[in-house]
This record gives C-alpha cells, sequence and structure tokens, in this order.
C-alpha cells in the first residue's frame, strides 16, 4: 500500500466500534453480507436502453451470489429479442457480481441487470421474508398460462378512440361498443394455452373455440369491431 507524505506524517487513532454492515432480509433470515456469496434472494428488475425505444424484466434466482435462474422478458425492440437469448445462456451459473459486469449486449438488459442487483444487495428481494426462499423454476410462475409473457397492447388516437390488441387474458379479436360507440367489453384468445393445445394433438379449429372468453358486457353490445381492421 502507498501513503501520501502527509499521510504518513500522521500518528494513529484508534478506531471504535465497527459494527459491520446493516443485516439485510434474505430467505427469512437476517443477513450481514461482506461477500457475494453472502447475497440469496429472488428479485425483478426493469431497464430500458438509451432511446427509450425497448424495455426488459429480467427475473433472478440467486442461491448463495450464483444465478440459479433466470428469466428475461423484452418489450419494444425487435433486436433485443437476441440479445435476451444470448443472456438467459450467459447469467445462470454467474455470480451476482460477475453478471453486473457482463455486457449483455442490449443497454435495457444492462439497465435491468444494474436495478436488480441494487434490489438484492439492499434486501429488496421478493423472498426477503420467504424461509429457504423460492425454488428454482418460480420465475416460469410470471408467465401466464402456456408458459408466454403476460403483454399488454393499447392503441389510440384522438380522432378515432382506443383499440385493445391484446390484454392479460390474451389476443384481443374483437370490441363491444355500446349505442354510443363506447367500449363495453372485449372478445379474446388465450394464444398460450390454444398453442399447447394444438401441440397436444387438438386440432386447431377446436383450440381455438375452446380458448376464446370474453370480459365485460361484451354480449350486450350493440356494435362488434375488429382492433386491427376497423
Amino acid at each position: 500500500m502507498i501513503y501520501s507524505h502527509d499521510v504518513e506524517k500522521m500518528c494513529i487513532v484508534a478506531k471504535g466500534t465497527n459494527n459491520g454492515p446493516a443485516p439485510i432480509p434474505e430467505e427469512g433470515k437476517w443477513v450481514k453480507a461482506y461477500d457475494i456469496k453472502d447475497i440469496s434472494g429472488f428479485s425483478h428488475g426493469v431497464g430500458w436502453c438509451a432511446p427509450q425505444q425497448g424495455a426488459c424484466k429480467l427475473s433472478l434466482n440467486v442461491k448463495n451470489g450464483i444465478v440459479e435462474e433466470a428469466l428475461v422478458e423484452t418489450l419494444g425492440c425487435t433486436g433485443m429479442t437476441h440479445s435476451a437469448a444470448m443472456a438467459s445462456e450467459i447469467l445462470p451459473g454467474k455470480t451476482l457480481l460477475e453478471c453486473l459486469n457482463t455486457d449483455l449486449v442490449c443497454d435495457a438488459i444492462n439497465v435491468a441487470m444494474r436495478e436488480i442487483f441494487l434490489q438484492f444487495v439492499y434486501g429488496r428481494s421478493q423472498s426477503a421474508f420467504s424461509e429457504g426462499g423460492l425454488p428454482v423454476g418460480s420465475a416460469l410462475e410470471d408467465l401466464g398460462k402456456g408458459l408466454r409473457s403476460v403483454t399488454a397492447t393499447m392503441f389510440s388516437t384522438k380522432a378515432k378512440g382506443a383499440r385493445y390488441m391484446e390484454i392479460a387474458e390474451g389476443y384481443v379479436t374483437r370490441m363491444g361498443l355500446d349505442g354510443d360507440d363506447r367500449v363495453i367489453g372485449y372478445e379474446f384468445i388465450r394464444l398460450g394455452k390454444m398453442l399447447e393445445d394444438i401441440r397436444h394433438g387438438v386440432p386447431a379449429d377446436e383450440a381455438l373455440n375452446n380458448n376464446k372468453g370474453t370480459y365485460g358486457c361484451f354480449a350486450d353490445a350493440v356494435k362488434y369491431i375488429d382492433p386491427r381492421e376497423e
């Protein structure tokens, strides 16, 4: 260690009480984190790219500082999907610190990694008070049926009003309007569940009909429109 001349001339003053880092909640325990291996938990981080064209939601399950599980969900930028594929291969098996210092190519994924790192080291994980934490595979519970990300896509103009395209229940096929052309319900298809049924041998038409649903007062609508065509 090299000290400046001014420091070399100083006399020694004994250090007082040192209680170490403040304890943080981790998987049902209070932990004083000295090293990255002291960090465990399940949490999420959301990031965005420089032009804010796209966003990423990153979910990690960390045990003793090692990423055991990663879920990467992206929105808004097609190129980001390829970076997400790369990140899903890179992140598991690395320490949380290695992940923070790994270039995940996409700005949005890098920012999500930074944000989730802060969640973990400050004890803000989803599993902070869950004894033993959450099992590996818990990130899949964030996905809808058919293991498909839950997304919403809405478009609106002052001139023509709102168009519901995709909502929590699924892909919107028709919107129901009342006599004043106000939205009172919609029809949707559970795409993830439909494709799952088709994969398991259900004929496409049958799978489509089995996974249709409606919300609100759709049956009482005076008028029905296709949000993508009308």
